[in-house]
């Protein structure tokens, strides 16, 4: 059975962001702008694609 993913864009800047939301996205695997991650989708993982919401742009 194969594991469900969401890919992960980052489209804001984290300039003038809280550092939690800054670790929150590098801990999603995201560097730069328009950098993607593709990850497994987990409650773990969704709870921290919530936190930063207004920050990435999800699909899948």
């Amino acid at each position: 059975m194969a594991e469900k993913k969401i890919k992960v864009t980052l489209v804001k800047s984290l300039i003038g962001t809280k550092q939690s939301h800054r670790a929150t996205v590098r801990g999603l695997g995201l560097r730069r702008l328009n950098s993607v991650a593709e990850l497994e989708d987990t409650p773990a993982v969704r709870g921290m694609i919530n936190k930063v919401a207004y920050l990435v742009k999800c699909e899948g």
